[in-house]
């Protein structure tokens, strides 16, 4: 009895375990998770990047003299406006400059004067000189006829070639004179011209003691105090930078863009800027400046390249500071009415696009054409709504083959 009964209880194990393997057969294949193919009004292709607000307009105001700062008459955060004396570099060596180089030109000026009238007696003296060589070219000819006349003696035709002979040499050094004088008067005012030069270098110094402000706007930035020494720049050496004077009328957010993004932007396109500072703020905007080389690279690590790309926010929307960093979110591209499926589904098979479409527990390979992506979903055309298709898991799509059997993973309750 017990020995019929255990043989039942061995033939009832066998057909519930050979049913169990019957169920798991009829369900088997790769369990997968789908998604269907839908059809969205606005699908958006953005480039994400992060930097800081800036002033469309900006001058870092730095020292043109080297000397000790003896008065400041902004603070930062006053307006300013273009030629607003903002700051005073002691004088006092500039002004002895320019007095030397006043007093200088002066002397250069009396010597000119001086060289030009030497020129003018040496011409006088030139003019004598040639009337009298002229006249006695002419007592030498009358002397001459006489003498073939015999009516001249031979010691007085002698007398008239000497004295013709004299006038000559005398005409040719007055001559001589003249261009002697004419060249230290020519030398004379070339050293005023210097001088001249040499009074308007020293007059510009002596004005750039008064630090004035180059366009209209505020002062952001403030980096000296009353009665410390500023520098000018040499070479390498970077000179003393007074302060920051920015134009707050229009205001840029500067982000760096990665090159794998740069290459979708072009100017006009729009952007929304926001701020950890505002965080429920967003900043309306539009790509005005794109960088045309890519950002110089800091340390030794290779990394990916960069560019700056500006976008000019709305004016009428902005009362922001200079020095925010800020995200910008371009819009690079967008479709209307179009078909999406989640980013993942799409594979390439044997060089073609394409999706693995569902249909009786197999997925078959249908080529597709894609467009741009928006978030973790791609247009795509050639398939119809609706259509079932499988979404992931990435590993799997990785190897799918066309026409595997497959099961829908049953969602998590």
């Amino acid at each position: 009895m017990k020995r019929g009964t255990t043989i039942v209880l061995v033939i009832l194990v066998i057909a519930v375990a050979f049913a169990a393997w019957r169920s798991r057969s009829t369900s088997s294949g790769i369990e997968v998770t789908a998604n269907t193919v839908s059809r969205v009004a606005l699908l958006q292709s953005q480039v994400t990047a992060s930097g800081e607000i800036v002033a469309s307009r900006y001058a870092e105001i730095g020292a043109n003299v080297m000397g000790r700062l003896v008065s400041l008459s902004v603070r930062e955060g006053d307006t300013v406006r273009a030629g607003q004396v903002l700051a005073r570099i002691d004088p006092a060596q500039a002004s002895a400059t320019a007095d030397a180089a006043d007093a200088a030109l002066g002397a250069l000026e009396a010597d000119a004067k001086a060289a030009a009238t030497q020129v003018r007696s040496a011409q006088a003296a030139a003019n004598e000189a040639r009337a009298r060589a002229t006249e006695a070219a002419a007592a030498l000819e009358r002397a001459r006829q006489l003498r073939d006349s015999g009516l001249l003696p031979a010691a007085d035709f002698d007398k008239a070639v000497s004295a013709e002979g004299a006038a000559a040499a005398q005409l040719a050094s007055t001559t001589a004179a003249v261009d002697r004088a004419q060249q230290a008067a020519a030398a004379t005012d070339r050293r005023v011209a210097q001088g001249r030069a040499e009074r308007v270098r020293a007059r510009d110094q002596l004005s750039k003691t008064d630090v004035t402000a180059p366009i209209d706007g505020v002062v952001t930035r403030l980096d000296v105090e009353v009665g410390e020494m500023v520098v000018i720049g040499v070479q390498n050496q970077p000179g003393s930078i007074l302060m920051t004077v920015s134009d707050l009328s229009a205001i840029n957010a500067e982000v760096k863009v990665a090159e794998a993004d740069v290459m979708r932007l072009s100017n006009g396109l729009p952007s929304t800027v926001t701020l950890e500072a505002l965080p429920d703020q967003r900043f309306p905007g539009r790509v005005v400046e794109i960088g045309a080389s890519a950002l110089p690279q800091i340390g030794t690590q290779a990394t990916a390249r960069e560019f700056r790309v500006t976008v000019r926010l709305d004016p009428t929307k902005t009362a922001l500071r200079p020095g925010l960093t800020c995200d910008a979110e371009i819009v690079a591209a967008e479709r209307r009415n179009v078909l999406t499926v989640p980013l993942p589904a799409v594979v390439e098979r044997d060089g073609k696009t394409g999706v693995f479409v569902l249909s009786n527990g197999v997925a078959k390979f249908t080529p597709v054409t894609t467009g741009i992506i928006g978030g973790l979903s791609i247009e795509v055309d050639g398939i119809a709504e609706g259509t079932t298709i499988v979404a992931g898991p990435i590993q799997v799509l990785r190897d799918l083959a066309d026409g595997a059997a497959v099961r829908v993973a049953q969602a998590p309750r």
